[in-house]
């Protein structure tokens, strides 16, 4: 997912927790003759009130999510499989690489528990595979974020349903701190709906900051942001680059968020240290907010407000 990561429109659809879609409908999505959204927004157009968020569709812009895994048995290692089809119902074989990825596949149950960031495997007939841990049975959200060659940035988002014991598990509280295999990463920053917010996420191990964080998808973090409401899947705009002489690497990984509403969102951060990539999850309630310009930033922090609907 992007490193320059989209919050895709902030449009992980996870379920507030979710309405669940079933069957063959959720697994096609909308209708595709349904008004599409544009494949690319900057802050100001994800927050206007009748622009979709990224994930909410399996088709949009002319392309099409089709899982050739409808259902599953909960089980550790699952083979799935997808496609990405054009408007000809052709598989799709050429990706633009973003953020050192062809395509990224993120994979949520609709409670926001089990979530998994991972990267298919493309064979020569447009098939993506991958194996998945889907111990944990209940209806999923699968996410597919990627650049078709010669177009535009999509997220195009499919359910998933794994069969067994299901146990929903309540949204986690709210909170600025959590804790990952020893390390503790704490949130900075408040966000408020229909505006660039800056958030920054500090990681500390046993107490000391953490300054030699290890770039991971062409950046020091990776942040997935999810509404817990309808699994919005949002854009989130990284600042700064690894090895461009200023950002540093750690403890602080600042990001742009841009929330389309009020509510809570679960927060997913993929940061890699000494080899090995954690992921630290958090609760975010996002304010209503009082109206304010847009603001952008240049990547290393500095930021100048711009018109509310310029692009």
């Amino acid at each position: 997912m992007n490193a320059s990561t989209k919050f895709a429109g902030f449009a992980l659809g996870l379920a507030a927790v979710f309405g669940i879609a079933i069957a063959t409908g959720a697994a096609i999505g909308p209708d595709p003759a349904a008004p599409e959204s544009p494949a690319h927004e900057d802050e100001a157009t994800a927050a206007r009130p009748d622009h979709a968020p990224g994930g909410m569709m399996a088709t949009d812009n002319g392309y099409t999510l089709r899982l050739d895994t409808a259902l599953t048995t909960a089980a550790p290692n699952v083979a799935l499989r997808f496609r990405i089809l054009n408007q000809d119902g052709t598989p799709v074989t050429r990706y633009q690489p973003n953020h050192d990825k062809d395509l990224h596949l993120i994979v949520v149950r609709r409670d926001m528990a089990a979530f998994q960031h991972v990267h298919p495997t493309l064979g020569g007939d447009g098939t993506w595979s991958v194996p998945l841990n889907l111990t944990r049975a209940g209806d999923y959200r699968v996410f597919a974020d990627f650049i078709p060659e010669g177009g535009q940035n999509l997220t195009l988002g499919a359910d998933l349903r794994v069969a067994g014991n299901y146990d929903p598990q309540p949204l986690p509280a709210a909170a600025t701190s959590t804790t990952v295999g020893g390390y503790t990463v704490t949130l900075d920053g408040t966000v408020a709906a229909g505006q660039a917010s800056k958030v920054t996420l500090s990681v500390r191990r046993d107490g000391k900051p953490v300054t030699d964080l290890q770039p991971y998808l062409a950046a020091y973090g990776h942040l997935v942001a999810l509404r817990t409401a309808d699994l919005a899947y949002l854009h989130v705009h990284p600042d700064g680059h690894p090895g461009d002489g200023v950002t540093p690497a750690g403890p602080g990984i600042t990001f742009y968020v841009t929330a389309p509403s009020a509510g809570d969102y679960r927060l997913f951060l993929d940061f890699q240290h000494e080899g090995v990539v954690r992921t630290a999850e958090f609760t975010l309630t996002v304010d209503q907010g009082t109206a304010a310009e847009p603001v952008t930033h240049d990547g290393h922090g500095a930021t100048t407000p711009e018109p509310a609907h310029s692009h």
